[in-house]
């Protein structure tokens, strides 16, 4: 299957509806994805990545549909992860070869995935290749977004930018196109997609955006490697990774809790309830972490301006599903967002001093100590909730 994108490219990817979990089982994918497979047929020929492994088979014999793969005179491997270059090792058994064009890290990666010696040419920004009808490719390495051996690759004349990973989603639909599709859908994918993969590169995506927006290109459409196609306004994907990237909030507070009775769950209702007696107008969301998605649950965090987390002391520590989550928070490196503790005990009671210590190293702001609560909240506990949570929201109002 190939769908026109514009003049002489066409989309030769893979649909992925079933896809429900991604980077092994750390990333969840409720609307499916695609893997975003790009030919070009100028004066040369040119594939711009393949698919996923498991769609090796199927994506060659696709391709050879389409054109004789020995006409292919170019791969660009803008990226050597296996959802990107899965198929290459099936592709390459039949044209071995072929030029790989790529940069200098991907060809570790590339080695290091598949241990192949293939005809590696390498790429760094400011590069350009010329493939006929007066057009080229030129090559912007884009480091760390999300991997060391990123780039992105931009064709001349049609405008068009091969983002790679940067302005994907995982989001699949037979429509291609984001002005096509449903756009809350669309937008919620694009903050969970950043939220999870790239909010810790974000000092990295403002710089390599002002990079490429330096380079006065004209960019009529942004063809990523996951999801739709932006060829209605562009931009406006650009312009948003700009302000997530700005230590991004919204007027939300989040409470994340797990629970053992549902003494911490009785806890984070008082508090919320607090916060909302204060300042009616924040965003109060709850999660439960042993029923709620991770990645949403990251996503809601990106969104907030401070986040409140609760586990029943157990083992002188938290539970295993808020460690969890607390080990993903701290490698997001969130920015600029406020945060407290809070926690059921029997006996110890370690556990908002434990949570307390996690936020501190994840390098949220602690509103205060936090809050414990013996047994089963009672009448007196649920009042001092409630009068936390107005503190909580006096301090972040």
């Amino acid at each position: 299957m190939k769908v026109n994108i514009k003049n002489n490219v066409d989309w030769v990817g893979k649909i992925d509806w079933e896809l429900r979990k991604f980077h092994g089982d750390e990333y969840s994918t409720h609307k499916g994805s695609s893997y975003n497979s790009y030919m070009i047929r100028e004066g040369k020929t040119v594939l711009i990545d393949t698919v996923w492994k498991p769609f090796d088979k199927e994506f060659v014999e696709n391709l050879k549909k389409e054109i004789d793969l020995k006409s292919i005179d170019y791969v660009i491997a803008n990226h050597g992860e296996i959802d990107h270059s899965g198929a290459l090792p099936e592709l390459m058994r039949h044209i071995p070869d072929t030029p790989i064009i790529c940069t200098a890290n991907a060809v570790k990666s590339l080695t290091g995935h598949y241990h192949q010696g293939w005809n590696f040419q390498t790429v760094k920004t400011g590069d350009s290749i010329d493939i006929g009808n007066g057009k080229k490719l030129a090559f912007v390495e884009m480091t760390m977004l999300h991997w060391p051996d990123s780039m992105a690759t931009y064709l001349t004349g049609d405008n068009i930018l091969f983002s790679n990973d940067a302005f994907g989603q995982h989001y699949a639909s037979e429509y291609f196109f984001n002005d096509l599709v449903d756009q809350s859908e669309l937008m919620n994918e694009c903050i969970k997609y950043y939220a999870n993969i790239l909010t810790p590169f974000s000092a990295l995506v403002e710089k390599k955006i002002n990079e490429v927006l330096a380079m006065n290109i004209p960019i009529d459409i942004i063809a990523p490697s996951h999801g739709v196609i932006w060829r209605e306004d562009p931009v406006q994907i650009v312009t948003q990774y700009m302000e997530w990237a700005k230590a991004y909030q919204e007027n939300q507070i989040t409470l994340i809790y797990d629970t053992m009775w549902d003494g911490t769950r009785i806890m984070a209702e008082h508090i919320a309830k607090g916060i909302r007696k204060k300042d009616p107008d924040v965003n109060v969301k709850l999660f439960n972490v042993s029923k709620s998605d991770k990645n949403d649950i990251i996503t809601e965090v990106f969104r907030s301006k401070a986040i409140l987390t609760g586990s029943p002391t157990i083992g002188k520590g938290i539970t295993s599903g808020m460690a969890g989550l607390m080990e993903e928070i701290k490698g997001l490196s969130f920015k600029k967002k406020k945060a407290a503790a809070f926690g059921t005990y029997g006996w110890s009671g370690e556990s908002p001093a434990v949570l307390s210590e996690w936020l501190k190293k994840s390098g949220f702001e602690l509103l205060n100590e936090g809050i414990r609560a013996l047994w089963n909240p009672d009448e007196e506990a649920r009042i001092k909730c409630l009068a936390f949570g107005k503190e909580v929201a006096q301090k972040t109002h």
